[in-house]
Order: C-alpha cells, then structure tokens, then sequence
C-alpha cells in the first residue's frame, strides 16, 4: 500500500511538471515571451518562481523515484569529457541553425542590447535545465522503462515538448517549432546514448541563447509593425457623392432655367 501510494504521488509530481512547462505563458516564461514585458520587478518574480517551481519539482521526482540516474537519466552523464563534447557539438549544431533562421527570416541578424543579454543568459539556462530533466530525462526515461522502443520513445518525448511549448499556435513561426523539435529528436537520442541529460542540457542552452543573439528575442520572432496609413484631415475630407460635383465645371452644377 505504501508503494503504490509513493508510486501515484510520483506520478502526480510528474503531471505537475509538465503542466507547469505548459503553463510556461502564465509565469512570463514561455519562448515566445518577450525579455522587456511589461512588469519590472513583478514579472522578474513570475519568472523566478516559474524557475524554482520546476527545480523543486524536479527534485521531489529525484528523490521518489528508485532509479533517477540509471532509468531517469537525472545525471551529467557516464562519461564527462563524451559528455561536453557531445553538448558542445549539439550547441554548435543548433547555433548555426539559429542563425540561419534568424537570418532568412529577417534578412539581417537583430542583435539585442546588452542589458538584456543577462536575462537571455538565465532563461536559457533555466528554461533548458527544465526542459531536458522533464522531457529526455523523466519522460523519456519513464517510456523506455515501460518497454517501449528506443525510437518511438525519443520521437513521442519530442512531439509532446513541441505541443507542450505551444509553439505550433495561431500567429508562431513554424521555423522555431521545427527546431524545437529537432531539439527534442536530437536531444533524446544523445542522451540515450551518453546515459545523462548534461550533453542535452548544454546544447539546448547555446541554441537557445544563439536563437535570443540572433534574433534579439527569446523564441517568439514578432512580425514586424505594418506601417499606419495617415490619418485624413476630417476638413479635407469632402461630403460622399461631392466628388461627382466637383469634377465638373464650376457652372455646371446649376440648371438653366
């Protein structure tokens, strides 16, 4: 009885971290959130809490589960130095993805001011380290203990993160849903592979930063602002059907009698 019971309130931590990734909008967190909204110290707060509330999550999980690290995969990873290797090769990978996309949609890469490049840095991290222990870690981990196959799992983990980001709704670039998904498929594979989530982590981190570098935001690349039409001087606007009368000769409006 106390298995079962430690088995369902694991399991309901894990629900909860997965709609708290969801519900990555509500906490200012999202990728498609901008660095400058609106807010100051009460949006900071939003996102700090939206940070520790995974982080504490992620470590009740840690702890309930029997096997974190052989099954779960909440480790760096068996070998270091294959480790790093593989993130820093990842990170390079999806850092020129970035700035392709970054480039073919604007035409030009749109650094960000430096002021906001602190802010950039701690979302990538954060969001990152969130991302890779839910979803190539717990959730990946959980399929492959179930017995499911090695390729169905990393691509079902990856289709789940890109709906659970939302970045497939009305109004988001589709580019950035592909390579959240190439984050995902990639991701996963890597860390079956190295036997942790650090190579995962430290790749999805530089892509991440490389995407708020060249494209001066986070995730969500704005369209850019249509330009307003002048506004008509109501003077100048003449009466409708005046504008019959006025093409014709200054006589003509008046019949002969």
């Amino acid at each position: 009885m106390e298995r079962q019971l430690e088995s369902l309130v694991f399991l309901a931590f894990v629900g909860l971290l997965l709609l708290l990734r969801f519900d990555a909008q509500r906490f200012g967190a999202a990728e498609y959130d901008d660095e400058e909204a609106p807010g100051g110290w009460r949006t900071w707060l939003r996102r700090l809490s939206w940070y520790a509330s995974g982080i504490v999550l992620i470590a009740l999980i840690y702890r309930l589960y029997d096997r974190p690290l052989s099954v779960l995969r909440l480790q760096m990873g068996e070998d270091r130095l294959e480790t790093i290797l593989a993130g820093l090769a990842l990170g390079a990978v999806g850092t020129v993805l970035a700035f392709a996309y970054g480039w073919w949609r604007h035409g030009e890469l749109r650094l960000p001011p430096g002021r906001r490049y602190p802010a950039g840095l701690l979302n990538s991290i954060g969001t990152a380290f969130i991302d890779e222990a839910a979803f190539r870690g717990i959730l990946l981990g959980l399929m492959l203990a179930a017995d499911w196959p090695v390729d169905l799992a990393i691509a079902l983990q990856a289709v789940i993160y890109g709906l659970v980001t939302r970045l497939g709704g009305r109004g988001r670039p589709l580019g950035m849903l592909g390579l959240s998904l190439l984050i995902g498929l990639i991701g996963g594979w890597v860390t079956v592979q190295t036997g942790g989530i650090g190579a995962a982590f430290l790749g999805h981190v530089l892509t991440r930063f490389a995407v708020f570098t060249a494209t001066g935001h986070a995730g969500q690349l704005r369209q850019p602002m249509e330009e307003e039409e002048p506004e008509e001087d109501p003077e100048e606007v003449a009466p409708a059907g005046w504008e019959v009368i006025s093409d014709r000769d200054p006589g003509a409006g008046s019949a002969p009698r």
